[in-house]
């Protein structure tokens, strides 16, 4: 099993290509695991994309690579190297959520989503890197300091996904987990280059439940649309622990991706309740993104689907996360909690059940909106994030504020829908900083999105990790 083309480097390859090399014995899952690790130990000392590294890994792929010999492998993912977002439980490791507040026990049982992976065959590299709680989208937390963008390391990867979609960038693996509650897979994934995935609410079952529940989705970052589709087929599996998930659709989530949209109706949205700022390399790649779709047969026109402003609403549903949480940190840790949560919580702690309930009934009016919305159009496109990746080390400031004029102004409304929405990059701009826009449909309609950022990809040909 040394059959390994000249100057080719396993840790760069995409899923798709590890398995079909392992099938075709010329690369073993262990091969493919110390390219990985060795890459890990030469860049991430500065990325610091991992809140834990798994020494059980070589042994995982050891096994897997004694089956692939038999001829037997066992899922859909044998040997591929993956990764899992530190809010996830995986056995035997501690769930610190970025938190010096949390207890360092290990957990006892995998997460659906890590059970999901581990029944496929992935190998699991290790936990990746959140903000505290996944409560914000600069890529800090108070337990492992800064993670950096793979880019520009004076740069933020984003958050919450932080270590997830910097290891993607950074070729630590091909496939991670990550949560999206506002935009915590999609604004990392755009900010490092990559694709992420935020599922239909259900679609990704989730256990136990985050600060975030009625909102939150666990999903794919990976380097290609085509990627995050085949880990889809691992992750989005009926679990009986999560009381909102989906049944299992017997599908290959890859089927049908490389259809196009010739005739599909798009709706190029600039508006999703209020007035979201965009800078104007984003406006560009937005423009570009558009073309790239009409070029390929669909049928492209600006629409306002006249949704609520969604920032009273999200802001409530955030606001009062954050105060339950940290009603439920015992009082004399608090003070070691990242104080942008405190200060949010201070501000919503006091809301009515009557304005929380409110919110949620404008919520709910919202989704109705974009169902309707979604009569006249099969995908909407818009923005992923207002500017490219800003300073890594940029203190958090006015965080109510921040959250819809510099994070989350474009993801956010797709949380409250419970629609399906990708990230997908569309270049770089004149600072070589990765863009994206983001691909929406219809709630349960996630093949569409695959099939439209899977179009934007092929069109745009872009490169989704920096040479380092």
């Amino acid at each position: 099993m040394h059959d390994i083309a000249p100057k080719t480097d396993p840790a760069l390859m995409e899923a798709e290509e590890l398995l079909a090399l392992y099938a075709r014995r010329a690369l073993s899952p262990v091969e493919a695991l110390k390219a990985v690790t060795e890459r890990i130990a030469r860049m991430n000392p500065w990325v610091n994309a991992f809140a834990a590294l798994n020494p059980r890994a070589l042994q995982q792929a050891g096994e897997s690579e004694a089956r692939w010999m038999a001829g037997r492998p066992m899922g859909g993912l044998d040997g591929v190297p993956a990764t899992v977002k530190d809010l996830l439980n995986v056995a035997g490791f501690p769930t610190r959520r970025g938190s010096r507040t949390t207890d360092a026990t290990p957990a006892t049982d995998d997460a659906p989503a890590v059970m999901g992976l581990k029944q496929a065959g992935a190998v699991i590299i290790g936990k990746t890197t959140t903000t505290e709680f996944g409560w914000k989208s600069p890529g800090d937390c108070p337990l492992h300091g800064i993670t950096r963008n793979p880019w520009n390391r004076e740069r933020t990867p984003g958050g919450s996904s932080s270590g997830a979609a910097a290891a993607a960038a950074a070729c630590f693996g091909p496939l991670h987990i990550g949560t999206d509650a506002g935009g915590s897979i999609r604004i990392p994934a755009a900010f490092c280059g990559v694709i992420g995935v935020k599922p239909s609410f259900g679609r990704v079952p989730q256990w136990p439940l985050g600060a975030f529940a009625n909102v939150a989705v666990a999903g794919p970052l990976a380097r290609s649309v085509r990627d995050s589709a085949l880990m889809m087929n691992a992750l989005a599996r009926h679990d009986l622990r999560d009381p909102f998930c989906l049944p299992d659709e017997k599908r290959d989530w890859r089927d049908g991706i490389e259809d196009g949209v010739k005739g599909l109706r798009v709706a190029l949205v600039r508006r999703l309740g209020f007035d979201a700022p965009l800078d104007e390399e984003g406006e560009t790649a937005l423009q570009e993104a558009a073309l790239a779709l009409e070029r390929a047969g669909a049928v492209v026109e600006e629409a306002d689907p006249q949704l609520p402003d969604t920032r009273a609403i999200f802001g409530r549903v955030w606001g009062v996360a954050l105060a339950r949480l940290v009603a439920m940190v015992p009082e004399d840790k608090r003070a070691l909690l990242d104080a942008g949560i405190t200060d949010v919580a201070a501000a919503e702690s006091t809301m009515s059940a009557v304005d929380f309930l409110g919110a949620d009934a404008l919520r709910i009016e919202a989704a109705h909106a974009m169902a309707r919305f979604h009569q006249r159009f099969d995908l909407v496109l818009t923005p992923c994030t207002p500017t490219a990746a800003f300073a890594a080390d940029m203190p958090t400031l006015h965080p109510q504020l921040a959250l819809w004029r510099d994070w989350a102004p474009w993801t956010f409304a797709f949380n409250l829908t419970r629609q399906p929405a990708i990230s997908v990059p569309v270049g770089l701009d004149s600072e070589g900083m990765p863009r994206a826009v983001q691909v929406a449909a219809a709630l349960y309609r996630d093949d569409l999105c695959f099939r439209a950022a899977r179009a934007i990809e092929v069109a745009l040909q872009v490169t989704t990790a920096p040479t380092l």
